[in-house]
């Protein structure tokens, strides 16, 4: 594998090179919505995602439950397996629209489940409320986003070995006990201000005493028992979170802007777009991240004319993401171009940043 001609640290030489180029913080391409239109879409309930919530950890409590009866017959790994799922994947994207504040009109519900979903996510509440605010001011531009999935050369290693959590919960534990030793590391003070800095620790000390306790629990009954339902489940249920959000901008252009060439809507089965909360439209989330994940779907039928084609399905979308991301070991500037419609409005040349569009193959 060559060298990367990429620098994907917050502090290296592209990072100051997008603040250069005007791609730091800068004004993105949105389809134009009546403003009405956009204010009713943007409404929070509390409603959708209260059903939502009490299903979800209803269910987990129910699989629990199930798992403790059967424990520890064979008959114990159906109901644990469907429970690390609602556990470690489940909660990536609670935690992600709970962030932004939209699934609950009330606060401090969106502050309970947003804390509850990063604890078994295994992210630092504080750090990623900042990192994430940061994702979707500078998506996909080299040395500002902080959430790159699929850095090119892809490590797809990396990749694979995180449909069992092993390396991001590896990352995540590291970064906990050095935050419990009150070490925050630059690229994190590069984006969460210093105010909040002390609450990364406190929480960071929180999370390690709940884990201890857990191990303590397991010791005491000399049975694995609770860190299987409290922790590992971030290993064995990671893998649909990690098989839906790759494709969340896998294959796609760097440092434009213009969501519509970086991001990609996937349509989904119900059971997928339950646990994913509808963030298979992601497209429409990243042009318009202030609609809750309830009314994606709506809003993908009012803009729809004026983006790339969705593709139909998870394996469709692989069809044309894995090839990119290989051949993207071999040739790192190479993209996947999305086409777009005739009704919509054409890509602007400002809107490519530094990216040449004849590089990028159509899809």
């Amino acid at each position: 594998m060559k060298p990367t001609k990429r620098d994907y640290s917050l502090l290296g030489r592209d990072a100051a090179a997008a603040v250069e180029r005007g791609l730091a913080s800068a004004a993105w391409y949105h389809t134009d919505v009546p403003r009405k239109t956009m204010k009713e879409l943007m409404q929070r309930r509390d409603g959708p995602a209260m059903r939502d919530t009490a299903i979800w950890l209803g269910a987990m409590a129910v699989l629990a439950a199930g798992v403790i009866w059967l424990w520890p017959s064979a008959w114990a790994i159906p109901p644990l397996l469907a429970y690390g799922v609602l556990y470690g994947s489940a909660s990536d994207s609670r935690w992600h629209e709970c962030g932004h504040g939209t699934a609950f009109k009330t606060r401090w519900m969106n502050d309970v489940v947003y804390h509850i979903a990063s604890f078994m996510i295994m992210r630092n509440p504080v750090e990623w409320r900042w990192s994430h605010a940061r994702h979707h001011t500078d998506t996909i531009i080299v040395g500002r986003d902080p959430e790159i999935v699929a850095m090119r050369p892809p490590d797809l290693a990396r990749i694979l070995l995180n449909l069992f959590g092993i390396v991001d919960a590896w990352v995540a534990m590291k970064a906990m006990v050095l935050n419990v030793l009150g070490i925050l590391t630059e690229e994190e003070k590069s984006f969460i201000p210093e105010s909040e800095q002390p609450k990364v620790i406190r929480v960071a000390r929180v999370w390690l005493a709940i884990y201890a306790a857990t191990v303590a629990l397991a010791l005491l009954l000399g049975s694995i028992l609770p860190l299987m339902l409290v922790g590992l489940p971030r290993l064995y249920g990671a893998w649909h979170h990690v098989m839906t959000g790759v494709l969340q901008h896998a294959g796609l252009a760097e440092n434009v802007l213009d969501h519509r060439l970086n991001s990609r809507t996937v349509y989904m089965n119900p059971i997928s777009r339950f646990i994913y909360w509808n963030m298979n439209y992601h497209v429409e989330h990243h042009m318009f991240p202030m609609v809750p994940y309830h009314a994606l779907p709506q809003l993908h039928e009012l803009i729809r004319h004026d983006l790339p084609a969705a593709d139909t399905g998870i394996w469709q979308a692989y069809r044309a993401a894995w090839p990119a991301l290989k051949r993207q070991l071999r040739h790192e500037d190479w993209f996947i171009k999305r086409e777009l419609p005739a009704t919509a409005k054409p890509y602007r040349p400002e809107f490519y940043g530094d990216v040449e569009p004849v590089m990028g193959a159509a899809a």
